[in-house]
């Protein structure tokens, strides 16, 4: 797998995504392309490499003029960095996003100020998104159905990663897009990793957008991160790994007394586990960004 490279989902016809090379890491992020009558792409990347995917549009056989829908899944800018980008050079396509989110598409100066507080100086590896016309803002909440004409997409929200979040279904193809609500598929290592960023994680509503993901049963889970899988036990994978987390950050926080060390601590553990498949800044950064929303969840929920 490389960055730009295009794939099959292979149990779902019609269905492709494409490595945006997020953070210049391959196998990270992806955007997804489901071809219908109105075609539609989920997520957008974090606005660099856009181009990659206008290029993936053109293999399937969209034309830009021809994409109708552009579906972020939440308004963190590894998903919906790319919305403005691709709107500009999508003329006829519209951006759906939950009610909470579009506000920020609309006007992200206050995503883009509190990205950077969350993300440090991996800041380098975003552009700074473009507003999205609000003409062209499709405000989506709970259980609303995006028209693809010969298919549609089914919202779902699931606020425990951000309260902007949903996940999207496509029920002809039994699949569900998952945005962060089931954590990130590592397909080298065949396993589910945690995502706790700052400031809105809520381990419990976390749960409980899981149980969102069960209840509609889908056969495959299309994860932002990374890539499609069979659902098998990944579900119940993940109540584990995130429960685990959790507890783990919260006793080595008891035993540290210090929240930089417990960060610094996290970040050695990441990279030992994550290295190999991210490279050591990448998998370093993402135990950063986890342990510091862990952080704050522990401290919202001792208030």
């Amino acid at each position: 797998m490389g960055i730009g490279d295009l794939y099959e989902v292979e149990a779902a016809e019609d269905v492709y995504y494409v490595d945006t090379g997020m953070y210049d890491t391959a196998g990270y992020g992806v955007v997804y392309i489901v071809d219908a009558e109105r075609p539609a792409l989920v997520d957008t990347g974090l606005g660099t490499r856009y181009e990659d995917i206008l290029d993936a549009l053109s293999t399937v056989g969209i034309a830009p003029e021809d994409l109708a829908v552009i579906a972020p899944t939440h308004v963190h800018l590894d998903h919906a960095g790319g919305a403005g980008y691709l709107a500009r050079e999508c003329e006829n396509a519209d951006v759906y996003i939950h009610e909470i989110g579009a506000p920020h598409l609309a006007d992200p100066s206050r995503l883009v100020e509190g990205t950077k507080r969350a993300v440090g100086d991996q800041w380098e590896f975003y552009a700074d998104p473009l507003p999205v016309d609000e003409e062209r803002l499709v405000a989506l909440t709970d259980g609303d159905v995006v028209d693809l004409g010969d298919r549609e997409l089914r919202t779902h929200h699931t606020p425990g990663h951000a309260p902007h979040q949903m996940v999207y279904e496509l029920p002809d193809a039994d699949l569900v897009f998952t945005a962060d609500a089931a954590g990130i598929y590592v397909p080298p290592l065949s396993q589910v990793e945690p995502t706790s960023p700052p400031p809105n994680f809520d381990l419990e509503r976390c749960l409980d957008d899981v149980d969102v993901i069960r209840d509609l049963d889908p056969e495959t889970l299309c994860y932002a991160h990374f890539g499609p899988t069979a659902t098998d036990d990944r579900l119940a994978e993940y109540e584990s790994v995130l429960s685990e987390w959790i507890a783990s950050v919260e006793a080595v926080r008891a035993d540290l007394d210090d929240d930089e060390a417990v960060a610094a601590h996290f970040a050695d553990e990441t990279a030992d586990r994550l290295a190999d498949v991210w490279g050591e800044r990448k998998a370093r950064e993402e135990g950063k960004l986890n342990v510091r929303g862990a952080l704050r969840y522990l401290d919202v929920r001792e208030e």
